[in-house]
């Protein structure tokens, strides 16, 4: 007996509009996340490693970023959120650099040093061990959540 009911079709898609999360890295006595504070926003560029690039590439606007600072801190100390996306460097001829606007999200409570990150076995996989010197990566949700329950523990 064949039913009147329509068949239901399961497609998946990928959400392309889907919040991503990164990592931007800055030697703050350069550019430091109370600068970001004090401007209210910036273009971050800067960037030439090829890896990091081309991570600079696949952020879009509303993507959340953990603020780094290199140097002697070594240490996340706050959120951005991208602005704008990827666009070409204005202060560069070089076809292949980028820049993403940022601003200020939030500081963390405690900044989250890179020691703990170490420690943690949940994070040994992510890129900022792994990769120390790249300036743009990726971070999964797993590492934001942990990162953000570090930063709520006093240091």
């Amino acid at each position: 007996m064949k039913s009147n009911r329509p068949q239901l079709a399961f497609i998946c898609y990928k959400n392309i509009s889907a919040m991503n999360l990164w990592l931007f890295k800055q030697e703050p006595d350069e550019f430091s996340y109370k600068n970001l504070e004090s401007t209210g926003k910036t273009l971050w560029d800067g960037v030439s490693n090829p890896l990091a690039l081309k991570y600079l590439r696949q952020i879009n606007k509303g993507d959340k970023v953990f603020f780094y600072h290199t140097g002697k801190e070594k240490a996340i100390v706050g959120e951005m959120l991208v602005s704008a996306g990827p666009k070409k460097d204005p202060k560069s001829d070089d076809e292949k650099l980028v820049v993403v606007e940022v601003v200020p999200s939030k500081k963390l409570k405690n900044p989250v040093g890179l020691d703990q990150i170490k420690a943690d076995s949940s994070l040994s996989d992510w890129e900022l061990v792994r990769i120390p010197r790249l300036s743009v990566m990726p971070v999964t949700q797993k590492q934001w959540d942990r990162i953000q329950e570090l930063s709520k523990e006093s240091s």
